[in-house]
């Protein structure tokens, strides 16, 4: 009788996109996957979920991997237009600096994006309610031990696998154990962020006001740019309007693991009275009427050396810790475990270090320069020295200084290499 193949065995630490991609590419090339989740349940409503933006090459392989392109187009409105504008609002003028009429991204809320590749992956997969604790790698190497918690009983439980997959965000602590001296940079501005869901109030003032506003809602990635700030804001599936005020400051004292802020309401009606101040009365209304807005802290990391260690590697925002200003975070978890998965696919589990190897030399040149550009967008656009240069005024900005807030400068804005060439 056949002696039958076994089949290489991964545990994932993280369920969110990162995590979720991962699975979904490695069960694709045959790998038994369990992915360590310490939420309860999948995100029934997420209040501090937001919007992303998917790049043509990510929504072909989610396509992929759940079997059903047309569901991914229908949870996802175009963004066509990348439109950069300067407002100067007590002169109550604005104009367009550039604009991009073929961007080619769709946006999507991440609790939906997230529901929908969780709804393509086998039952079973996920472990909710699950803390990882610990890992150790034998001393055959072969080998990686993943010790966690099963929060609702206490039960501490091992597993056993080929791989361990840390896609446990940006403040990963699986990174931490290779790199303890790792910090990430605080990139010296914070977002305010929130979802105004206008569900049964489509012919509202509010809503009528915002779109004369921003007549290209709907299939446009606005900026608005004034003095040292900006903002940003475009349309999501369901009637929900997505919208992120960048605001220089120090940093902040987080407290716990999380960069999301708490805020109280003396906060928010001090954030609402400066929207008015600063922005069109239109942008400024939809910021006052959104509920429970929230606040990240923005980091980012220079770019790491190694992405992987003996049959450790890392994957998302815990590889490559980015400011959001390139729309990369999501674009480059998805593509971190589509490469993962076609070095694995290549190589085998018999061959790991080599397809860690492969993976690493494909990926760390792409996420570095992708990494690098979102930094030095992000402070262009709040007017922060970059470097040794003078810091970009939208009033004096040249023309060619002007065409580098368009987005499709990214490096890799067409797409990036997923195997060697």
């Amino acid at each position: 009788m056949e002696e039958k193949k076994r089949v290489g065995k991964a545990v994932v630490v993280g369920g969110s996109i990162a995590g979720l991609s991962c699975a979904h590419a490695l069960i694709a090339v045959g790998w038994a996957v369990t992915v360590i989740e310490r939420s309860g349940a999948p995100p029934s409503r997420s209040p501090t979920g937001a919007g992303l933006g998917l790049d043509p090459q990510a929504r072909e392989i989610i396509g992929r991997w759940i079997g059903h392109p047309d569901l991914l187009h229908d949870i996802t409105v175009p963004l066509t237009v990348d439109l950069n504008r300067a407002t100067e609002n007590e002169q109550k003028r604005s104009w367009t600096l550039t604009r991009d009429d073929s961007f080619g991204f769709r946006a999507a809320h991440w609790a939906d994006l997230h529901g929908l590749m969780l709804g393509a992956l086998p039952e079973g997969v996920i472990l909710w309610a699950h803390q990882f604790i610990t890992f150790r790698v034998l001393e055959s190497k072969l080998t990686v031990v993943a010790e966690v918690e099963a929060l609702q009983t206490g039960e501490t439980l091992q597993i056993a696998a080929d791989l361990l997959v840390a896609a446990d965000g940006c403040l990963s602590t699986i990174r931490q154990q290779f790199l303890p001296d790792f910090k990430l940079r605080y990139s010296g501005y914070c977002a305010w962020r929130g979802v105004l869901d206008f569900t049964g109030k489509e012919n509202s003032d509010i809503i009528i006001g915002i779109r004369s506003a921003y007549p290209d809602l709907g299939d446009c990635l606005y900026f608005d740019l004034a003095h040292k700030t900006h903002t940003v804001i475009y349309e999501l599936k369901n009637k929900r309007l997505n919208w992120i005020w960048y605001i220089n400051r120090p940093e902040p004292e987080l407290k716990g693991n999380s960069v999301t802020m708490k805020v109280s309401n003396s906060m928010i009606e001090a954030m609402h009275e400066e929207a008015e101040k600063l922005w069109v009365p239109e942008l400024a209304r939809v910021m006052k009427e959104t509920k429970e807005p929230f606040v990240n802290v923005i980091y980012d990391s220079d770019p790491l050396q190694k992405l992987f260690w003996d049959n450790v590697v890392l994957v998302g925002d815990a590889a490559h810790p980015t400011t959001p200003h390139g729309l990369r975070s999501t674009n480059m978890s998805i593509l971190d475990a589509e490469t993962l998965g076609n070095c694995l696919k290549k190589w085998g589990f018999e061959n790991l270090r080599t397809a860690l190897e492969e993976y690493e030399a494909v990926r760390l040149p792409v996420v570095s320069k992708q990494v690098i550009h979102s930094r030095k967008l992000g402070r262009m656009k709040q007017g922060l020295v970059i470097h040794d240069q003078k810091s970009f005024d939208l009033r004096t900005a040249t023309s060619e200084e002007i065409m580098q807030l368009q987005q499709r400068n990214m490096p890799y804005f067409d797409g990036a290499p997923t195997t060697v060439s």
